[in-house]
């Protein structure tokens, strides 16, 4: 086995030395992986497996006194040991310092605490090696490929379940407690899949997420965002550059471009859900996704997404409105989810509500108010609050005997879609703050369908105001504050300590 030297444990006090230890012991794996890596593909084949794995971080404690937070990471939950592997320190920067910080401050001080950093034994799979730009399988034969296997490590599915996250992971006797909600083969699993998916690296995406399933939201994203790019920054206009897939980069007017920016290239066809990236210096700006049709591809993009540990996730679509008086154009604020997309049945039993966060339910509305500038009775004649059912059934009018329609009236919902109870249920399930606010573009249950002239005419006079709604909303969590974001209320009771 030719494994990389072993390097002793250490002990900080200091947030930024222990994210100093943790890049180091991460770079020197990568590295060694490479380099063997290049020798492979350059035709020479080691004489034994080559191996190089994760940095791990680790804290002990043997109080019971709980730290005083607002928040809901940055604490242990109790006496124990805990420990998560890490990976990509060169993205998660800001995120590890920030946690190594808290868990400093709300157990170092009173009970001497400090945070160990060291080498696991979990491997680094050799595709996770990878420099963002690298596609060196491209560059070997069939056999050469093949042989690959038997030298380095590939990704193992049993080191990325989630059960740490959907709160039935154990941890074998004698072994330390999980500290993160993912290990650091999960995160690198996601990563790979984002850029597949999205079209974009990882490194654009912003702490606030908006999902739609219509391309018109996209269509209108991109003009907002080409619209700022091509005029200088003024005062708190913070937004730096608007990324498209294939990472194509634009920068603010009057500012040079950046490193790696040339990189960006135009991609034959768009991915299956193309992102999109409002960037702020901090991270703390807008990614859009258009997820499509069904709550398959919403899960899909929310497990990966959530790694990347977002401030909050809105869903901005189109719904059936399912009460008489609704009219087309209204707007629908959810305020609970019938589940029935059943892609999280395995998850996230049905018996789990998935509550409004008050919060955000408040950003949404007063930013409706503001967009819309209704207030009163007028505000509520055109935004309805209630329950949306999302189905898995495209299809669901066809149904024999109306049993749709029963369920749909004894839960009370006055709207349905095929995606939002998926991320609100997948924000709940990954500690995500969660919002929906959609908006009716046919009365099925009332003889409106959509009809291509109609249909236009909606989205001409919706598409624009709705978008712009729900970035208002975004500007207000963002005004609010991380620590109200991030409260107790998705907290368990034995939580893990990252956020």
């Amino acid at each position: 086995m030719q494994n990389r030297p072993f390097i002793a444990p250490e002990r900080f006090s200091d947030p930024a030395a222990a994210l100093a230890r943790v890049q180091a012991l991460y770079d020197g794996s990568i590295r060694h992986l490479r380099e063997s890596l290049q020798r492979f593909v350059d035709g020479e084949t080691p004489g034994e497996h080559v191996r190089a794995c994760y940095p791990y971080v680790r804290v002990h404690t043997d109080t019971v006194a709980r730290a005083d937070s607002r928040l809901s990471y940055g604490f242990v939950a109790g006496p124990g040991t805990f420990e998560t592997t890490l990976t990509r320190p060169d993205l998660f920067a800001r995120y590890y310092h920030e946690q190594f910080r808290l868990l400093l401050k709300n157990h170092g001080s009173r009970q001497q605490v400090q945070i160990e950093v060291g080498m696991s034994a979990q491997p680094i799979p050799i595709h996770f090696s990878f420099a963002e730009n690298d596609h060196i399988e491209g560059s070997m034969s069939a056999e050469r490929r093949l042989l690959m296997r038997d030298v380095f490590d590939l990704p193992n599915l049993a080191a990325m379940d989630d059960g740490i996250a959907n709160g039935t992971y154990e941890a074998p006797f004698g072994e330390a407690q999980p500290l993160s909600l993912f290990t650091a083969p999960r995160v690198d699993y996601s990563l790979q899949r984002l850029r597949h998916y999205t079209g974009t690296l990882p490194a654009y995406f912003q702490k606030f997420v908006l999902f739609t399933n219509y391309q018109f939201y996209i269509d209108e994203f991109i003009k907002l965002g080409h619209e700022i790019m091509g005029r200088e920054a003024q005062g708190d206009d913070d937004y730096v550059a608007f990324v498209e897939p294939g990472n194509l980069v634009l920068r603010r007017a009057g500012a040079p471009s950046e490193p790696g920016d040339e990189l960006g290239a135009p991609l034959p066809r768009l991915p299956q859900m193309p992102g999109y990236h409002l960037v702020r210096k901090d991270g703390s700006g807008i990614s859009m996704v258009n997820i499509g049709v069904g709550p398959a591809n919403a899960k899909t993009i929310t497990d990966h997404i959530a790694v990347l540990r977002p401030h909050a996730w809105l869903m901005l679509g189109h719904c059936a409105g399912l009460r008489n008086t609704q009219e087309l154009g209204d707007y629908v604020l959810a305020h609970g989810y019938v589940r029935e997309d059943h892609v999280l049945d395995e998850d996230l039993p049905l018996w789990v509500p998935i509550p409004p966060l008050a919060e955000v339910q408040v950003a949404i509305e007063a930013a409706v108010a503001e967009v819309t500038k209704l207030t009163g009775h007028d505000l509520k004649r055109v935004m309805r609050t209630g329950t949306v059912a999302s189905t898995d059934n495209r299809n669901w009018e066809l149904l024999p005997q109306r049993t749709p329609e029963r369920r749909f009236s004894q839960s009370r919902a006055v709207a349905l879609d095929m995606e939002s109870a998926t991320i609100a249920a997948n924000g709940f399930r990954f500690r995500v703050p969660y919002g929906t606010l959609l908006c009716v573009s046919d009365k099925p249950m009332h003889g409106e369908i959509k009809l291509p002239g109609m249909a236009n005419a909606f989205y001409r006079e919706r598409v624009d105001q709705h978008l712009r709604i729900g970035i208002r909303a975004v500007e207000k969590l963002r005004e609010l504050g991380v620590d109200k974001l991030h409260s107790r209320k998705l907290r368990s009771f034995a939580e893990v300590a990252f956020q």
